[in-house]
């Protein structure tokens, strides 16, 4: 731990000002848990996606290749997933942003305990002080966010594809991953301002209760910091979402072909 706190500090001396490994590590709040769940959550959007639009149109994700689905279609799939993927998303997300917020330091002997102490810990916390609901705070916000804007992800990764791939053909490796990427940002674009209400809602409780509802939510921000809270986080959620979403579809794409 030393050795890693005096690489740390020749860091701080390199870039002119001082640095600790705890603010780095800052960074990285709640990511653990996240990174374990999120298989979980796409693998049941991508599921569910595939078997509604398996059911809609009654072709196989080969045959789709050769036709493309009706835009109205993909797009409903889309939506679906999203609906689903709530129930499964909700406790996930509330979780890592509750420990992504948490202001208390991590745990220094002699120091102060942070309400927190990791994901089983925050869970068992809101569950006995906020009951079995407040694992799902925020999630009408997350619905909302999630049900039309996954349509529009999947439309815009379909219809990409179809655009820049030969007739009859499957796309090659370096489409899907421009058109995963595309769709991650069209996603992104139409998700940020619910998301900002969603955190917003999530972090809602923790101390007191200062929203009644979405809409509340939506208002109170609105009149208190203007229309431009609404797109806080736009432009780092764009970047992050393009290789994110470029590798997800790949990995997709990768295990349908394997599985025939």
């Amino acid at each position: 731990m030393k050795e890693g706190r005096n690489t740390a500090g020749a860091l701080g001396l390199v870039l002119g000002h001082p640095f600790d490994t705890v603010k780095l590590l800052g960074f990285f709040k709640g990511m653990s848990f996240p990174l374990v769940s999120i298989a979980v959550v796409n693998s049941v959007l991508f599921g569910v996606y595939s078997n509604v639009l398996l059911a809609l149109t009654a072709m196989s994700h080969q045959e789709r290749r050769t036709q493309l689905p009706s835009y109205t279609h993909v797009f409903i799939a889309g939506c679906t997933g999203g609906v689903i993927q709530t129930f499964f998303l909700a406790p996930f997300d509330l979780i890592k942003v509750r420990l992504q917020n948490q202001t208390e330091p991590r745990v220094q002997p002699g120091g102060p305990q942070p309400r927190y102490r990791g994901p089983v810990h925050c869970a068992a916390t809101i569950f006995r002080e906020e009951g079995p609901r407040g694992l799902f705070r925020g999630a009408w916000a997350l619905m909302l966010r999630d049900t039309p804007t996954l349509g529009l992800y999947f439309v815009t990764y379909e219809g990409f594809c179809h655009q820049n791939t030969p007739h009859g053909q499957n796309p090659s490796s370096a489409t899907v991953l421009v058109a995963g990427g595309f769709a991650g940002i069209a996603s992104w674009v139409a998700a940020t301002p619910l998301d900002v209400i969603k955190s917003r809602m999530q972090m809602d409780g923790l101390r007191r209760r200062e929203y009644q509802g979405v809409l509340d939510c939506v208002v109170s921000s609105f009149r208190q910091e203007g229309l431009r809270v609404f797109f806080r986080g736009l432009t780092i959620n764009s970047a992050r979402g393009f290789p994110v979403n470029a590798v997800t579809f790949l990995s997709y794409e990768y295990l349908l072909h394997s599985w025939g």
